[in-house]
């Protein structure tokens, strides 16, 4: 036992210094920070176990690195210290209680909160305001001096304070945040890259850390990093008591403070918050894999002190991994319901944001071809939250040289018609609006829950009702007979009656229910409330010119041009042929307003309100005299924000844009 645990901690120990090296200095990883982690938390488990195992060079001894030979090394004037991790509520409990019992009894902790930033540690020193130099964290001690790169992103100031009105700067101060790329972009420099023909970036951390370590600082200069402030190392001239006072200072210096800090009078509450922040964390403008959590009192940080590497006044607890590295064993290819090919990659099986996943979308041939991703490769995974999973890209570095390359297919998997591809478009299709997979899309969407919700018809009985020849199209659904369904297997006289009862209830649905359920590219419901609202029936929307469509508020000239296309599309026409002759409600509603609070308002609605659902929303502000679209712009009156806000309430906050909760709603309109 004790040998293999032996032989297992040297095999951890030679993996390790491997993906830090390839990490650190080289920005080439070849496994995703969680499997690093596993890895890393494996080997401390077994040294907590049996001591012996700890050797000198062993990674769990010291704080990783990021020197590299090419830059000036400078010594730091305080060490620049990791966080201990924790995982779960209890990690961060029994964090609690250990730090209690090392202070007096009756001790209250009040403690702030701050998104964990997954970007690159930077060291900034200031003497009488001045920035005089820039240094990554290196190994803890020393770093790696990147003073002239750092002076072209624009996000860090060159002398504090930027606003002479706020406090003076102290004689001297070192500051820590972390360089990045915000999520918009990276996305930009990404597509900048494949226009120009250069491999597009996998991993915003990694091609930070490459920005940040050109040679050429006007390398550095065209890519668009900015930069979070967070912490103090040493000071002079000035003393803060506490950690939001710290966050405040850093503010009135001018540097840029994640607007999402907080502050909270015990742990408990803090807890509380971590649902929200997971649920939010991908529609922040930033990337995060966590928050950090500090006990505010800095005296009290002080006298706790520190445990190996770590504070113990801070935490980082960290989310469930959205990444992970995996083997792509084959590839499949889905049809949507517009017909559009999409490669979906078949993997190996690895766990990534608390479940399995064994399959991932390769989005399209494009981006496999500009990425070159190749059947065998060892690939990035990732999973935000409820998005489907997707592949980032390949590990070239891990390539054997047996992969082999994808290529769209020339005919429709389902239906044998020969794939298109139109002159200057980037997706291949299945021209064939008879595709059983098409219509099967068409049709699943057309009864669920986001359109028109028909109880009692799922995607199954739609897989069945297609085999056997029973339905063409989402129209046919009106047409089925009750003798029709006793036939298929699974069917007996209840499930029969709920699947027709259902499918009665839908023909009376209203119109914008109806327009967001056929599917037009672009049509969700918020312009299919504005189309039913403005033309008020099928007919009418049939007959409109694009540039009636286009002078509807929301609907610029691309998607007026489509709407016009869809309607005048054959196949299309005979869909709503069929859904007229069964039944189905074609017209809208009179609209009755309930009072005019809002005319003349323009509101964005974001986030999970209290009590009412964004349907009810909207339709209680449209009863008002109000109209809801889907941006913000300096047009827009109201930005309404429920729990778990998206970028939407960043956006007002730039322009300015007034946001109010549903309570100041109800209070607008009188309730």
């Amino acid at each position: 036992m004790q040998d293999d645990s032996a032989r297992r901690a040297a095999e951890l120990r030679e993996q390790l210094h491997e993906h830090i090296y390839r990490y650190h200095v080289l920005s080439r990883p070849v496994i995703s920070d969680a499997e690093y982690d596993r890895l890393y938390n494996e080997l401390r488990e077994l040294e907590a176990a049996q001591p012996e195992l700890i050797t000198p060079d062993s990674p769990t001894q010291r704080a990783g690195s990021d020197l590299s030979e090419e830059f000036a090394k400078v010594r730091h004037p305080a060490p620049i210290l990791s966080l201990s991790n924790a995982y779960s509520v209890e990690d961060l409990q029994a964090w609690e209680e250990r730090n209690l019992k090392l202070l007096p009894a009756g001790t209250q902790l009040t403690y702030t909160l701050e998104p964990k930033l997954d970007g690159l540690t930077i060291v900034l020193t200031y003497e009488n305001g001045v920035l005089i130099q820039a240094a990554t964290r290196g190994n803890g001690e020393i770093g790696d001096d990147v003073t002239p790169n750092v002076r072209t992103i624009r996000a860090i100031p060159l002398r504090i304070p930027v606003d002479h009105t706020k406090r003076a700067a102290p004689e001297r101060v070192t500051v820590r945040g972390e360089v990045m790329f915000l999520k918009h972009d990276f996305e930009r420099m990404n597509a900048r890259q494949l226009e120009q023909g250069l491999p597009s970036f996998i991993n915003a951390r990694n091609a930070a850390s490459g920005a940040l370590k050109q040679k050429d600082s006007r390398i550095t200069a065209t890519r668009p990093l900015t930069a979070f402030v967070y912490g103090i190392a040493d000071m002079r001239g000035l003393a803060l008591d506490k950690q939001w006072d710290m966050l405040e200072f850093l503010r009135d210096m001018g540097f840029q403070v994640a607007p999402d800090a907080a502050i909270y009078p015990t742990l408990s509450d803090i807890i509380q918050q971590i649902p929200t922040w997971e649920s939010r964390r991908n529609q922040l403008d930033y990337e995060i894999d966590g928050i950090v959590i500090k006990v505010n009192d800095l005296r009290i940080v002080q006298e706790l002190g520190v445990v190996g590497k770590d504070p113990r006044g801070a935490v980082a607890y960290k989310f469930a991994a959205q990444e992970a590295t995996t083997r792509l064993l084959s590839v499949g290819f889905n049809v949507g319901r517009t017909g559009r090919v999409v490669p979906n990659a078949n993997l190996e099986p690895v766990f990534i944001g608390g479940v399995t996943v064994s399959s991932a979308t390769l989005h399209n041939f494009d981006f496999v071809r500009n990425l070159d991703i190749r059947v065998g490769d060892t690939v990035i995974v990732k999973r935000s939250g409820d998005v489907i999973p997707y592949v980032v890209g390949p590990i070239v570095d891990a390539r054997k040289g047996d992969e082999q390359p994808i290529l769209p297919p020339e005919r429709c998997p389902f239906c044998d018609t020969p794939i298109m591809q139109d002159e200057g478009a980037v997706d291949y299709y299945c021209p064939n609006v008879y595709c059983p997979e098409r219509v099967y899309r068409q049709a699943e969407f057309f009864v669920s829950r986001g359109a028109m919700d028909i109880d009692g018809v799922g995607g199954q009985t739609i897989k069945l009702l297609i085999e056997n020849g029973i339905i063409k199209d989402e129209a046919d659904l009106f047409s089925v007979t009750r003798e029709q369904l006793l036939e298929l297997e699974g069917f007996a006289e209840k499930k029969a009656d709920n699947f027709l009862a259902g499918i009665e209830a839908a023909k009376q649905r209203p119109l914008a229910q109806l327009l967001t359920s056929l599917g037009i590219d672009g049509v969700g419901s918020t312009i299919a409330t504005a189309l039913a609202n403005r033309l008020g029936s099928i007919d009418a929307i049939e007959a409109a010119t694009v540039e009636e469509i286009d002078a509807i508020e929301g609907i610029g000239d691309v998607l007026a041009q489509n709407i016009h296309d869809w309607f005048a599309d054959p196949y299309h026409r005979g869909v709503l042929e069929k859904l007229r002759a069964a039944g189905v409600k074609m017209v809208g509603e009179a609209r009755v307003l309930a009072g005019e609070q809002l005319a003349g308002m323009t509101f964005v609605l974001t986030g999970t309100l209290p009590t009412l659902s964004r349907d009810e929303a909207a339709a209680l502000i449209e009863a008002h005299g109000g109209k809801v679209t889907g941006s913000v712009s300096k047009k827009t009156s109201y930005v309404l924000m429920g729990d778990a806000p998206g970028s939407k309430a960043d956006k007002a906050r730039q322009l300015g844009v007034p946001i109010i909760g549903e309570d100041e709603l109800r209070q607008m309109v009188g309730e």
